[in-house]
């Protein structure tokens, strides 16, 4: 009895670590309240099974490519090329947020084909980039936002050697383009014709609250990262755990991915999937280069270009003041905040995304006015 009471709680346990690292890999932290669901959990489950089986988010592909990180960690990425478009014409380079993969910029993907050359890739140790050389592993080292400037300088390389650049990344991948900017200002100078920020922040992100009491903020950030460094040393117990409460992790990440509770069913699921394929130990990994992410002053390099800062009004993970103090810091950004949106609002509101994206490219010459989206 003794053995099996270990066993119970050793699962209990495992399920609640797997909930709260749901809850991380939404941007958020552990500790919040999801309403009680009604719709028994066999059916839950055949829903989720029937969303996976005919959902189209995530189905578009372009022509494959890898590039040769640094350290020699493997990024995969995917090109969109127009028929006829000139080697030196502009190019749009996505990047993708944290436990995301590159298939989460699925409408603005569709809405720019056969229009923009473009760009979409996985950071490392996401979607099918390989895990990060000096990561693998339960004792790897944290990853910084420094390393994934570097590795969009190596994408860049790669697949747009030439020509002007737009950048786009949603929140990590909004910072990933702040460190390419603080590192290699001179792609910047040289290349760089405009550049759009989506649901992120320049630093600071200790103060936000992630819609928790501040005392429950304060007691999560003193125990999470003891914790995630002993959950990704677990990471297949974990993990298992994570499926197990399978109910509560979908509630979690609907609270910090979306706000309106219109959002396609199939879109949340799309948004689930996606963080849930990201392992616990890559989560683990990546959490610290958050606390000491800092680049206010790399914004700099962008400040006489065209712009976009583009945000959510209910953002949980990067509040929009965050976006707010992006703007202020670009003269010549356009100021985008859309009502009863979410952290991926480039999902829950794509229409409003696209054609904001949009209006950027025309300014910075990467496209033709009149031949876009129309106004979500």
């Amino acid at each position: 009895m003794g053995e099996t009471g270990t066993s119970t709680g050793g699962w209990r346990r495992a399920g609640w670590a797997g909930a709260a690292i749901g809850v991380l890999a939404a941007g958020a932290a552990a500790g919040v309240a999801v309403e009680r669901l009604t719709v028994g959990r066999s059916v839950r489950q055949k829903a989720r099974l029937a969303l996976d089986s005919t959902g189209p988010y995530g189905t578009l592909r372009g022509t494959p490519g890898r590039a040769l990180a640094d350290d020699g960690t493997v990024l995969v990425y995917e090109t969109e090329e127009p028929e006829g478009t000139a080697p030196d014409a502009p190019t749009v380079v996505f990047c993708h947020g944290f436990c995301l993969t590159q298939d989460s910029w699925h409408f603005q993907r569709a809405a720019l084909r056969g229009r923009v050359r473009a760009v979409y890739w996985d950071q490392r140790s996401h979607g099918r980039s390989a895990r990060g050389a000096s990561q693998a592993g339960p004792d790897g080292v944290p990853v910084t936002i420094d390393r994934l400037g570097r590795d969009l300088r190596a994408v860049i390389d790669a697949a747009a050697p030439r020509g002007p650049l737009v950048l786009v990344g949603h929140s990590m991948g909004g910072m990933t383009i702040m460190a390419l900017a603080g590192l290699h200002p001179e792609l910047v100078r040289e290349r760089v014709v405009g550049v759009a920020l989506v649901g992120t922040s320049a630093g600071e992100l200790d103060d936000v609250s992630y819609g928790l009491p501040p005392g429950g903020v304060r007691a999560v950030r003193r125990v999470l990262p003891g914790v995630l460094r002993a959950l990704g040393a677990q990471a297949e117990l974990v993990e298992r755990g994570r499926r197990a409460t399978a109910d509560l992790f979908t509630g979690l990440v609907k609270k910090y991915s979306f706000a309106s509770k219109d959002v396609d069913p199939a879109v949340v699921r799309f948004a689930e999937r996606m963080i849930e394929s990201t392992p616990v130990d890559v989560v683990a990994e990546f959490y610290p280069a958050f606390a000491e992410h800092e680049k206010r002053a790399a914004l700099a390099g962008f400040r006489t270009l065209p712009g976009l800062a583009l945000a959510g009004d209910q953002d949980l993970v990067t509040p929009v003041s965050h976006t707010e103090a992006i703007a202020a810091e670009l003269p010549d950004a356009e100021l985008v905040v859309v009502p009863g949106a979410g952290h991926l609002v480039m999902l829950e509101r794509p229409g409003e995304v696209d054609a904001a994206l949009w209006r950027l490219l025309v300014r910075a010459g990467a496209a033709a006015a009149g031949e876009g989206p129309a106004s979500g």
